[in-house]
């Protein structure tokens, strides 16, 4: 028993080694502790060793989508399956906007999460505020969190290296003016077949539940 625990512990460790922040592999999913999940933490890293299974994603999910597309107002005839609105920012960059997420749909092996921000009040910076760091203008923070099955997934990258970017869009640029919306994606590994409904976790704006795959 002893052997066995010390060989699972040398395991991990090689396994953590091999992975920095913000370079997992397309749609990588990692499994999280039941405290994690509950908590629904951003930052908190997963108690348990991160599964392999990641791939590129496919480029079939990446024909059509722009990097950094532009402002846009919400088409009329979107569904929106959440939303919620939230207080971001703070002084000369604090505002009021409205997220709608207006797709999660499931397309093979690959999972398309579609929203829209709109400012309703004051200035919404979304130039780096979902990205990994200062110079990141993604929305590559993004995750998805399967609670039933207790694993997060990861935004998809078009590689495993260093350079790899996400399968995401673009904000640079993006400090939203009240009425003006920004609609955005993102593309993840998908979940098991029998996962119907999963939590999407967004800085700045929180942790929606129970949203529905389609």
């Amino acid at each position: 028993m002893r052997k066995t625990f010390a060989l699972a512990v040398a395991a991990f460790a090689l396994a953590g080694c091999g992975m920095m922040p913000g370079q997992q592999g397309g749609g990588g999913e990692e499994r999280q502790s039941q405290a994690a999940v509950e908590g629904q933490s951003a930052s908190a890293a997963p108690e348990s060793a991160q599964e392999s299974a990641q791939e590129s994603a496919p480029a079939s999910a990446q024909e059509g989508q722009e990097q950094t597309p532009g402002r846009s107002a919400p088409p009329q005839d979107a569904g929106v399956i959440a939303s919620r609105e939230v207080k971001v920012g703070a002084g000369d960059m604090y505002g009021k906007a409205r997220v709608d997420i207006t797709a999660l749909k499931r397309q093979g092996r690959v999972l398309s999460l579609n929203w829209t921000v709109t400012a309703t009040e004051g200035k919404v910076n979304l130039h780096n505020g979902m990205g990994a760091g200062p110079l990141d203008f993604t929305v590559s923070t993004v995750s998805l969190i399967d609670p039933v099955n207790a694993k997060r997934y990861r935004v998809a990258r078009n590689g495993t290296g260093e350079e790899a970017e996400c399968v995401c869009s673009g904000t640079q640029g993006q400090f939203l003016e009240p009425e003006e919306a920004s609609t955005l994606y993102a593309v993840f590994a998908a979940p098991p077949a029998d996962v119907t409904k999963i939590n999407v976790e967004m800085p700045m704006f929180g942790v929606f539940t129970d949203v529905p795959i389609s």
